[in-house]
């Protein structure tokens, strides 16, 4: 594929079938920002994935010519809203507005419900910055996570 924007790309439910996929683009995803943070644990890493794995609340990104798992993402209900977890997107398709769309989809459910949105990222990712954009504010932090929220908009 080309460094464009991918013109077409969808989400499907996630299937227990696709759990070692997700976990294995968990690992991948998740490496760089982990060793720089000497936490990077070949096993634990993906190990962490499958201890949380909610298929019921998770999609797969499924991008144009790619025919297979391009990514995920886990939307948990939680007592005053949902927790954005498991957003991962495969490297080669990361900078192509992928992600973009699909965090602005889930935060128009958001939206459309009147829910907050909760999210933790490891500090120093550059994944922060998107979730900055789309109205995500700091609400703690500690040396290795960031914990952010986005409240509703009307």
């Amino acid at each position: 594929m080309s460094t464009s924007t991918v013109r077409s790309w969808g989400l499907r439910p996630a299937a227990s079938e696709d759990l070692e996929v997700m976990a294995e683009l968990r690992a991948v995803v998740m490496r760089p920002d982990l060793e720089r943070l000497g936490r990077y644990d070949e096993h634990r890493v993906r190990q962490r994935l499958r201890d949380s794995y909610l298929p019921e609340h998770t999609s797969v990104v499924v991008a144009e010519g790619e025919g297979t798992l391009s990514g995920c993402v886990t939307l948990r209900p939680s007592e005053d809203g949902w927790w954005l977890e498991n957003f991962y997107l495969a490297p080669e398709l990361q900078g192509r507005g992928i992600g973009t769309s699909v965090l602005t989809g889930l935060l128009a459910r958001a939206d459309a419900e009147g829910v907050a949105v909760r999210l933790q990222v490891l500090q120093g990712s550059a994944a922060r910055g998107l979730y900055e954009r789309h109205g995500f504010t700091l609400e703690r932090e500690d040396p290795v996570d960031v914990y952010m929220v986005r409240r509703p908009r009307a």
